[in-house]
């Protein structure tokens, strides 16, 4: 099932997102934000299987919004088997523990809006990674019961400036930037994907940069569930970002640093397309 936030006219609307025979529909669930309704997905699925979807009004793409508005958005680094910082071994053996940092709630865009490359930002750059939502409050999981906290799964892009990102050894200021996580287009609930077998890919200028399965990834959803809310309390629409994997080999040696025109296409099975736009700050021409 797909849910998901949209500009309803008068202020944004939730909506489960309806397959049809002449493409995708809503099926309009009311202003309360998705987080409100993760405890009633039996209802909604109930709705959705005694609904027409030739009843319904046709989705309109550009009025997607991101899926939820997360008080914490934790991010993992280099969570795949062979993405390992610059200078370290690819080879070298697992880490004990996840990298874990934030991005605060000014990070936030959603499917249709443009990302500003900043002035100050020298070398802007992608990643593509599954987002976990959680559905309800979870603090201090077992691990066997970890799952049972997500909600769904949507996709994220955590742009990234690497010049700031390089000026410290907090990465903050390199991944705080004004929109610098697009999230959407939409939710897809937990019961219809396998979060360690998903196929991530990011598409720029017509080329696939990055391809490679959640079934390398070092740490589970289930691991990393359980280990953040040792520390902090998750409520229902809080994300958890699972990383990037490496560029492909050629696309390293080819990095060129975001600019205004360029677009990135990050796309998952099972949960969809995030294409984003870059553009220059308001008043430059450049």
């Amino acid at each position: 099932m797909r849910l998901a936030r949209i500009d309803g006219g008068t202020g944004e609307r939730s909506v489960a997102v309806v397959a049809g025979a002449t493409g995708d529909h809503v099926l309009d669930l009311g202003p309360r934000p998705l987080g409100e309704l993760f405890a009633e997905l039996d209802g909604i699925r109930d709705l959705i299987e005694t609904t027409d979807a030739a009843t319904l009004p046709p989705l309109d793409p550009s009025s997607l919004r991101a899926p939820v508005r997360p008080r914490i958005l934790a991010c993992l680094g280099y969570n795949y088997r062979g993405h390992v910082p610059d200078g370290v071994d690819p080879t070298t053996d697992d880490p004990a523990t996840p990298d874990v940092f934030v991005k605060t709630a000014n990070t936030l865009g959603g499917p249709n809006d443009p990302v500003v490359v900043p002035a100050v930002a020298d070398d802007v750059d992608y990643e593509g990674e599954v987002a976990v939502v959680i559905g309800r409050r979870a603090h201090d999981v077992p691990l066997a019961e970890a799952m049972s906290y997500v909600a769904g799964y949507t996709v994220l892009n955590d742009v990234s400036d690497r010049s700031w990102q390089r000026k410290q050894s907090q990465w903050a200021l390199g991944k705080c930037f004004d929109g610098f996580a697009p999230l959407g287009p939409w939710l897809v609930t937990a019961d219809e994907v396998d979060p360690q077998d998903l196929l991530v890919e990011v598409v720029r200028d017509g080329v696939v940069t990055v391809s490679q399965s959640t079934a390398t990834t070092i740490f589970s959803v289930a691991f990393v569930v359980h280990h953040l809310s040792q520390v902090m309390t998750l409520e229902p629409g809080d994300v958890v970002s699972t990383g990037t994997p490496q560029k492909l080999p050629d696309a390293q040696e080819a990095h060129r640093p975001l600019a205004p025109g360029d677009a990135v296409t990050v796309r998952i099975s099972g949960l969809g397309e995030l294409t984003t736009t870059f553009v220059a700050p308001p008043g430059d021409s450049a």
